[in-house]
């Protein structure tokens, strides 16, 4: 039978539900995030943007009880095992991946992982961050749509490919080749060379000048005028690049792209999920360079309302465990309160904040939009 599927933007659930007459129905979901320590200021952000969450339900029969992690496992274990004895079957965090060891102890317990790595994850872990296989679906998506059928895909040395490579595969993505490189500057630049062949590219040039030169060919100096002004001669192969990689990385990526004479003129340059970084409008040589993220028109307004209860800006987790919330509470209201194995098993499709994301099978997918850096600004593509 095919799965009832259901939309509904979670900012009108979060006001939707009549409050619970039953006071038997207690509703308790833990926090786990780093609220002192190295990462405090994400864990506060995380913790705020519940707390309007919360805020917007106005039900006394929904509470969210923080645990602080410190960003430690040791800690995240601790906080877990207090909570659980206050009968806490749902948590949403903890933020990291790295603190995810050891919580499938808690068999009947869930955890709403910010992380969105989802490789070797406990299985009662659900990566809600935005993962590789998501990002992945989006690219495959564009690439569709703009008839791309030799895709390079560049991924760093890094320790999530593993990730990349099961998107790859769980996507059934389309690739004419798959290149791992060094992200260490010197090494970068000539593993580039070698992958768009460069040297080969550069060589073609000389002997074609060489050629027109010795030639009689009534053109020539038109001819000679144009091959001077270029810095390779032919064919390179792809038709668009997907680079796996983030900030100054993808930065040095794109600068070795240009210059081997490999532009965003000649073929379409992609990213992974860049979280509308503003750094890149500096780069207007690599422009425009696309990639797939959440909704940005809901994460400024977001960013608007968060402002006004706190004075500051929130950081991109803060969005989905804002998200998280609304989908925990419309999942208890729907399963009767009960926390049990079919509480994530089926499928629902949910518009959030943050977009449109997936629930099947204890694992959570989004639907991301796609843009483009362009000119000092993000263009929309779908």
């Amino acid at each position: 039978m095919k799965a009832d599927i259901r939309y509904f933007l979670i900012a009108i659930l979060l006001v939707a539900f009549p409050k619970i007459a039953n006071g038997d129905n207690q509703a308790k979901i833990g926090l786990l995030a780093p609220f002192t320590g190295e990462f405090q200021n994400i864990g506060k952000s995380v913790l705020s943007s519940a707390r309007i969450a919360i805020n917007k339900i106005n039900n006394d029969n929904i509470s969210i009880l923080p645990g602080d992690t410190n960003g430690k496992n040791n800690e995240t274990l601790r906080q877990v095992e207090e909570l659980y004895a206050q009968g806490v079957r749902i948590f949403i965090g903890p933020v990291f991946n790295k603190n995810l060891n050891g919580l499938d102890k808690y068999k009947d317990a869930y955890f709403l992982s910010l992380t969105n790595k989802i490789l070797n994850n406990p299985s009662n872990v659900i990566s809600a961050g935005i993962n590789a296989r998501s990002q992945f679906n989006a690219i495959k998506k564009y690439q569709n749509l703009n008839n791309l059928e030799k895709t390079l895909i560049l991924i760093p040395k890094k320790d999530y490919k593993e990730e990349i490579e099961l998107a790859i595969r769980e996507t059934k993505f389309k690739a004419k080749k798959v290149f791992y490189y060094d992200v260490e500057p010197t090494k970068l630049t000539k593993q580039i060379e070698e992958i768009t062949k460069y040297q080969i590219r550069k060589q073609n040039l000389n002997d074609e000048i060489k050629r027109i030169e010795n030639s009689d060919d009534e053109n020539k100096e038109k001819k000679l005028e144009i091959l001077n002004k270029k810095d390779t001669l032919g064919k390179i192969g792809y038709d668009s690049v997907v680079i796996a990689d983030f900030d100054e990385s993808l930065k040095s990526v794109t600068t070795s792209l240009l210059y081997t004479d490999v532009s965003p003129k000649k073929i379409k340059f992609i990213s992974l999920n860049q979280w509308f970084d503003e750094t890149l409008f500096k780069e207007t040589a690599s422009q425009p360079i696309s990639f797939p993220s959440i909704n940005k028109e809901n994460f400024d307004q977001f960013k608007k309302d968060y402002k006004k209860f706190y004075k500051n800006d929130p950081n991109q987790l803060s969005l989905i465990t804002y998200d998280l919330v609304g989908l925990v509470y419309y999942l208890l209201v729907q399963n009767n309160f009960e926390v049990n194995e079919n509480i994530f098993k089926e499928e629902n499709k949910i518009k959030g904040i943050s977009g449109v994301f997936e629930i099947k099978n204890k694992k959570i997918n989004h639907e991301l939009n796609f843009y483009s850096v362009e000119s000092d600004a993000f263009i929309k593509i779908f």
